[in-house]
């Protein structure tokens, strides 16, 4: 199924040149149906059938850094920042981040990108009918709907997006997602990736250029993230 959804992006815009060069790289890929940069803002609209963490790989191959800042319509779009909770880990739990997107009535994007995980191995990511991550995934009660197998290569990275028919944003929020090596989804383990799933914001709901929380940029904050794992 061909979806389209519109995304907006945070990008480093300093004058044309960099419109040009980013504007270029984003029409080469296949599913792309419009792009918008705007200067003053330094923003990037993209609307089409790419999942948004394909156009910041796009982006980041033109030098440039990107930030999500919102995807579909208001109410329609979450996020799950996935972590392993195996005490080995402490020091770096990130393994990944799922955006999950509201496309159509009856269908959703669930965009799933993953690392630090074991290289070469088949995994199963699940929405979980409970949010207690308080023992990892162990805590997260039975799989309440799967969403797909997806593999690492040798370096223990993952990515895949898929559409799924009867996957309301409203009935996932405060659910959890794992991603675990047990395939029938049934064992969890305390080294599976997990994380709370929380709401999103929109295209255009989210334009702060500061954290009121935290009174970091929105640069500040990528760097953070990224130092966890988080890209």
């Amino acid at each position: 199924m061909t979806v389209s959804i519109k995304t907006s992006f945070a990008v480093p815009l300093h004058c044309d040149s960099c419109i040009s060069d980013v504007t270029s790289a984003l029409k080469e890929v296949k599913g792309i149906e419009t792009v918008d940069c705007d200067l003053a803002s330094q923003m990037v609209t993209i609307e089409g059938s790419v999942p948004p963490s394909i156009i910041v790989q796009k982006i980041q191959e033109t030098g440039r850094d990107a930030v999500v800042r919102g995807s579909g319509e208001p109410n329609s779009s979450a996020v799950c920042i996935l972590e392993s909770h195996d005490p080995a880990h402490e020091s770096a739990p990130v393994r990944g981040l799922a955006r999950i997107v509201k496309v159509s009535p009856g269908s959703t994007l669930v965009d799933l990108t993953l690392s630090g995980l074991i290289p070469c191995k088949k995994y199963l990511a699940s929405i979980r009918t409970a949010g207690d991550v308080s023992k990892g995934a162990t805590t997260t009660g039975q799989m309440y709907k799967p969403i797909t197998d997806i593999s690492t290569d040798e370096h223990g990275k993952g990515q895949t997006y898929v559409v799924k028919e009867d996957l309301p944003i409203w009935e996932l929020i405060g659910r959890s997602l794992v991603v675990g090596t047990d395939l029938d989804g049934k064992k969890m383990n305390i080294d599976d990736a997990v994380g709370v799933i929380a709401r999103s914001a929109g295209v255009w709901e989210n334009q702060k250029t500061v954290c009121s929380c935290s009174g970091k940029t929105i640069w500040e904050e990528r760097k953070e993230a990224k130092s966890k794992g988080i890209n």
